[in-house]
């Protein structure tokens, strides 16, 4: 189920979190991957790191821009085909909604939704060649809020719609599912700059039905199986892998 062996990805937002940790996984796994990455710091120490693992190369790419998309497409086209598009790259701007910008909404939505939107168009065509599939990177938050987070969560509840629409228009040639992660502590996966040792206390732990905080690597994981043989009767689907907390009831004790 997790042999990617001779396979190729694009990852957007590979070069940090959760973006990097699917990254390593596929190139663990025997894939090729591109990573498509804004941050050109975390982009080029992404590659020195797992260079050793396999073929890894990083694309400067914003996501949100569609010259900049065609740009990665060409890049792709020149190693070959491809068959796995990870639409990984997110970003938030918290605020009140009274001070959110016009500017800062639409960088969020730019990023968060039109930016999946892009790519998958760009890469259809290669992915149908392969019988190919496209995981897109939600949240929790589109199914659930904290206060000042509106750009996000209308994002996230947008990608996971928008999950659906594309496995209907690209099927059965092209497979799209979606993971909704929920609390994965990626503090280890920073660019070295903002690296640092995670801060967890037993609380955070233990509000979670499972038991703790999710890792990046246990969203890799599914993005490996979505990606694989054994999920082939799995499309238009999204996956909450949050420890249970989307399921859990809470009341305020007195």
């Amino acid at each position: 189920m997790t042999d990617f062996a001779k396979k190729t990805a694009v990852v957007t937002g590979g070069g940090q979190g959760i973006g990097r940790a699917i990254a390593e996984a596929l190139l663990r796994a025997g894939g090729r991957v591109f990573l498509a990455e804004i941050d050109a710091e975390a982009g080029d120490e992404a590659c020195q790191e797992l260079s050793a693992l396999g073929p890894v190369e990083f694309v400067d790419t914003d996501v949100a821009d569609p010259v900049s998309v065609q740009a990665l497409r060409r890049r792709v086209e020149t190693g070959g085909g491809l068959d796995l598009l990870v639409n990984n790259a997110g970003i938030m701007a918290r605020k009140p909604l009274s001070e959110l910008g016009v500017e800062e909404w639409q960088r969020v939505i730019g990023v968060n939704l039109t930016g999946p939107f892009l790519a998958s168009r760009a890469f259809a065509p290669l992915l149908s060649a392969n019988s190919g599939s496209i995981v897109n990177i939600a949240s929790t938050r589109a199914l659930m809020s904290e206060p000042d987070t509106e750009s996000y969560a209308a994002s996230k509840g947008g990608l996971v719609a928008l999950t659906h629409a594309l496995a209907l228009s690209l099927g059965p040639a092209v497979r799209v599912n979606c993971i909704s992660p929920g609390w994965i502590d990626v503090t280890a996966l920073q660019k070295g700059a903002r690296r640092k040792p995670a801060v967890l206390s037993a609380l955070d732990h233990a509000q979670h039905p499972a038991g703790r905080v999710g890792r990046p690597e246990d969203i890799a994981a599914m993005v490996l199986y979505l990606a694989s043989d054994a999920a082939g009767f799995i499309t238009g689907q999204n996956f909450v892998i949050d420890g249970g907390m989307t399921r859990k009831m809470i009341y305020v004790e007195e």
